[in-house]
């Protein structure tokens, strides 16, 4: 497992360990058996609301915005099938200026709220998506499986 990490907050450096091991437990969890790689990014708002601008067009600021190498459900599939075989994902950036207003909205850790977006992150990387109720269930009772359903 390949994790690029970058951050320009020198006090959230420890999330590459942290990221790393949640993508190994999301692996583990699945069943997927590729060797990913993944590049994470934790930018402010200034940043991601570029992005979100540039690329989805929407002139806001979101939580998390992930690219995917490989897109939809034959991803998945795709990954399941080549045991061992390097599977670049794609790309994650997680706002850490809306994760810190997220966890204080929720009333929840920003640590436990840095974990959730990379997961829903990673999740979209790997294929899966929340556009209808059914596909929103599967994915969201995943990342509390993944995060093991605590409420710090």
């Amino acid at each position: 497992m390949e994790l690029d990490f970058q951050t320009t907050f020198p006090d959230l450096s420890s999330y590459e360990e942290v990221y790393t091991h949640l993508m190994e437990k999301t692996f583990r969890d699945l069943g997927l058996t590729c060797e990913p790689v993944v590049s994470v990014s934790l930018v402010d708002n200034q940043f991601i609301h570029q992005m979100n601008r540039d690329y989805r067009h929407i002139d806001r600021p979101t939580d998390v915005i992930s690219f995917a190498f490989l897109d939809g459900i034959k991803n998945r599939e795709k990954i399941l099938k080549n045991p061992g075989q390097l599977c670049s994902l794609g790309d994650i950036y997680i706002s850490v200026d809306k994760a810190k207003e997220q966890a204080v909205e929720y009333g929840h850790s920003l640590e436990r709220e840095l974990e959730f977006l990379f997961i829903h992150g990673l999740l979209h990387l790997i294929g899966y998506d929340h556009m209808t109720s059914e596909d929103e269930k599967i994915m969201f009772d995943l990342q509390d499986q993944i995060l093991g359903k605590r409420s710090s």
